[in-house]
């Protein structure tokens, strides 16, 4: 069970028969058995798939005025210096 946040309070035994109670008689609702967890937890690996070419993590001291030039090139501007560094190197 994942840790509670301070100040949670749990329902009773009594409280937890008469919410079972409750949801059985909403016809708009169900109680899932263990057969249809079971059809319901994702299969396979979740999140974005694994890259075919991985890039390695480092850490580099760039000028500020190289990082707010590409900044402001918008989303992917990591990318482009990627792209410029690569072609330096004749790749």
């Amino acid at each position: 069970m994942p840790k509670l946040k301070r100040g949670t309070i749990l329902p009773t035994a009594k409280e937890e028969a008469l919410i079972a109670k409750a949801i059985a008689a909403d016809p708009d609702t169900f109680e899932p058995s263990v057969a249809d967890w079971k059809k319901m937890k994702p299969h396979g690996r979740i999140g974005r798939p694994p890259a075919a070419v991985t890039k390695e993590r480092i850490t580099i001291r760039l000028s500020r005025e190289v990082v707010s030039h590409f900044r402001a090139t918008g989303p992917g501007w990591q990318t482009r210096i990627d792209d410029v560094l690569k072609r330096a190197a004749g790749k």
